[in-house]
């Protein structure tokens, strides 16, 4: 079960961060499909907020396809994300990094600022890769296609 944590001051809208906190329980493994979502009535008081924001929350992840809503019995997931397990090896070594940078003085700020710039640098690097080989299949369909 998911235990969702608001930070209020966070800007992030509240209801947004409970979709991104399903979503990572989701992707991580730690829900599956068929998994119950805790009830609004639950994360209500768990975390001191208005119902309408879990249910707007909760609608969201239903309009995107990940849950659905069963008359009377509660909220499911219904599909997976992305396939990194919550018992990864990449996790520990994460974690490592993580109390590393820590010792080293950095705040959680400063950590998610350095992760977010790395994987941003490599998203690009990716999306670049991604570009040139669509071109060198494009150039050689065009090649192939003047030598016939």
């Amino acid at each position: 079960m998911v235990e969702y944590r608001i930070e209020r001051h966070s800007g992030v809208a509240t209801y947004v961060q409970i979709v991104q906190q399903t979503k990572q329980a989701i992707r991580l493994g730690l829900l599956r499909p068929g998994d119950q979502l805790p009830t609004a009535r639950e994360v209500v008081e768990a975390t001191a907020i208005n119902p309408n924001t879990v249910l707007k929350a909760y609608r969201e992840l239903e309009r995107e396809g990940l849950v659905e809503a069963r008359r009377g019995l509660g909220t499911f997931v219904r599909r997976t994300l992305g396939s990194a397990p919550a018992e990864s090896p990449l996790r520990a070594e994460l974690e490592a990094w993580a109390v590393r940078a820590r010792e080293a003085g950095l705040d959680r700020d400063d950590i998610a600022a350095l992760f977010t710039a790395v994987l941003d640098k490599n998203a690009a690097y990716d999306a670049d890769q991604h570009a040139e080989q669509h071109a060198d299949s494009h150039a050689e369909q065009h090649f192939q296609g003047e030598q016939s």
